[in-house]
């Protein structure tokens, strides 16, 4: 649905994008991850033909940026960071100047469809101006939907919005998943990241790292493998038997837990717990030692990918 080969766009000699290339399927989300100044908004603007790259090119639903911008248009749902909306006009009243906009052949019919969709029916006819940032933010997320696009971009949806609003948020960008949009979205919530998407970018002006979340947390496991004993001491008791073993690299003690570095983990492992069993342990658990997505991407950007 998205292709995207070398895309570059500088601004009066900055380089806000360099050289940027993925590809997102159908129905899927792919999440824009990065500190501020990495190229996530400017990637969402080239991809919404807002502005145009200064070098590279991308194609949105097989419309090539540049040279069929109003299908690319038609084809895409934006939602940015701060939506602009018409503060004097009421909802019912914004959704329809957009859906005319848009062309769509029932703009009142439409408008109410999403205004009861997103819980916003009761406040119809009140002015934009008197909303909640949730409630705008829905609002421009209805916005965004009002001309069934079959591809989303949304920039920070949930950015500054009270917990209760965000998850109403991330469970309506799930359902729309589920309904078969695909979906790029930039967030700094690496939590939301972990839930929605089914991969993420790591930009830093280039691209840094992409896969999927759990495949990034594993990049730095180093093989480590966690056993739990039954013996409330039985870490430093069969630490030795352990050390023992020649394809253990390092051994750590920690109360009735063993934190273990292997070569292989799926192939030694088995006969780690082997020994652990004829030295008398009694073993509860073995597990992979499991990273979060905020320690992978902390040292991707520090250090990129081993």
């Amino acid at each position: 649905m998205i292709r995207v080969r070398n895309l570059t766009r500088r601004f009066d000699g900055v380089t806000a994008v360099q050289d940027l290339s993925f590809d997102v399927a159908p129905g899927e989300i792919l999440g824009l991850l990065g500190p501020n100044g990495a190229g996530k908004t400017t990637t969402l603007r080239m991809l919404a033909a807002l502005i145009s790259p200064t070098a590279g090119e991308a194609t949105v639903c097989g419309h090539r940026l540049g040279e069929d911008d109003p299908g690319v248009r038609r084809s895409i749902g934006l939602l940015t960071e701060t939506p602009g909306l018409y503060d004097r006009l009421s909802a019912r009243k914004n959704l329809e100047v957009y859906a005319r906009l848009h062309g769509v052949a029932d703009p009142a019919g439409r408008a109410g469809h999403y205004l009861e969709l997103l819980d916003l029916g009761g406040r119809r006819e009140e002015p934009v101006g008197t909303f909640s940032r949730g409630m705008r933010q829905k609002l421009a997320l209805a916005r965004a939907l009002l001309h069934e696009p079959r591809v989303l971009l949304l920039d920070e949806p949930t950015a500054g919005l009270d917990p209760r609003i965000a998850r109403l948020v991330r469970d309506w960008i799930e359902e729309l998943r589920q309904g078969g949009r695909t979906i790029l979205l930039s967030t700094h919530n690496l939590e939301e990241a972990e839930r929605l998407c089914d991969r993420v970018a790591l930009l830093r002006t280039r691209l840094v790292a992409l896969d999927r979340p759990a495949a990034l947390r594993g990049l730095f496991s180093g093989g480590r493998t966690i056993v739990r004993l039954a013996q409330p001491d039985g870490g430093i008791r069969f630490a030795a038997a352990l050390r023992a073993l020649p394809f253990v690299t390092e051994v750590e003690a920690q109360g009735d837990a063993l934190v273990v570095s292997v070569d292989q983990p799926e192939e030694d492992t088995p006969a780690l717990v082997r020994a652990l069993v004829e030295a008398g342990a009694e073993v509860i658990e073995v597990s992979p030692e499991r990273r979060t997505l905020e320690e992978a991407y902390l040292q991707l950007m520090t250090e990129g990918p081993s």
